[in-house]
């Protein structure tokens, strides 16, 4: 593929995502059907990390991060660099330096599928990171990958301007035009799910409020004194 930049991408709305955001990855990954995760190994550099914007979408070289130089030309403010590797690779493609030219330019955090460094700069930053690996190992800047094309990161795909929403249970994707859907849908979770606290709060088991004792006499068991 020649390796291409595209400067122009379709976003959703803001308010739309950020309300994703609000959610929380949990809560939108349940609400569009258990779908959307990144692999599990993806975690924040600090526990409190959280954001929510549209992908800007990024293809790198194992060991390289010239790409990434090359998408913070093509960011708008709010949008989250989600990087994708051409094979697997943990070296700190990642670290002070970009991130200080990622807050400049508006980068609201950065997704990737290798590792970073500098973590303890990064978290007085208040960058919000989600890495495969932490690893100093240092990276070149000459292999000539693609900004906004159609990814694969940590095992989900990625279109640009998706959105992304990641905290501490990890990173979901939720593509673009399915949006407004899934703020819907988890915005009805969020109202259930807070009756289904009161009724726990209240002393009321599980097993009676999901209807599991009917799933437990269905596989047989027994109860016994």
């Amino acid at each position: 593929m020649t390796p291409t930049i595209v400067r122009t991408i379709a976003r959703a709305d803001v308010h739309a995502i950020a309300r994703l955001g609000e959610c929380g990855v949990a809560t939108v990954h349940e609400a569009q059907g258990r779908t959307g995760l990144l692999a599990p190994y993806m975690r924040p550099i600090y526990p409190a990390a959280r954001v929510a914007g549209s992908a800007v979408t990024v293809l790198c070289g194992p060991g390289d991060n010239l790409m990434i130089h090359a998408a913070i030309a093509v960011v708008q403010p709010g949008d989250v660099l989600v990087v994708g590797m051409t094979a697997e690779s943990s070296h700190g493609m990642f670290g002070e330096l970009l991130a200080e030219s990622c807050r400049a330019h508006g980068v609201a955090g950065l997704v990737i599928d290798a590792g970073v460094r500098d973590t303890a700069e990064l978290t007085a930053l208040g960058f919000p990171v989600w890495s495969k690996a932490v690893w100093s190992q240092g990276t070149t800047k000459t292999f000539a990958g693609s900004v906004n094309v159609p990814i694969v990161c940590a095992g989900a795909s990625v279109n640009p301007g998706d959105a992304i929403v990641a905290d501490a249970d990890g990173v979901v994707v939720v593509p673009r035009e399915t949006v407004p859907a899934v703020v819907a849908a988890s915005n009805q979770r969020l109202a259930k799910e807070d009756g289904t606290r009161q009724r726990l709060k209240a002393g009321e088991l599980g097993l009676d409020i999901y209807g599991l004792r009917k799933v437990l006499a269905e596989r047989g068991a027994v109860w016994r004194d």
